[in-house]
């Protein structure tokens, strides 16, 4: 499984709608790849998050350090 294969099922695998052996697969990939196992967790957290309507105010610095983290990221091509 490559990580564009992962993304186009990462819908379904959140809604627990992946068929039994592909499930398999995606959590072998998960394993060799942080990458994707970082992008599906998050993903799944901010759902829930975003579903419980839940406000989280981050401390300044905290906010900062993220910011700072996503725009390096960025200019490197994310």
């Amino acid at each position: 499984m490559t990580c564009t294969e992962f993304i186009a099922l990462l819908d379904d695998l959140i809604d627990d709608s992946v068929a039994s052996p592909i499930r398999t697969e995606i959590e072998n990939h998960m394993h060799e790849c942080e990458h994707c196992e970082v992008v599906f967790n998050t993903t799944r957290k901010t759902i829930e998050i975003y579903r419980s309507h839940e406000l989280y105010e981050l401390p300044n610095n905290l906010r900062e350090r993220l910011h700072a983290a996503i725009m390096a990221r960025c200019k490197k091509g994310c």
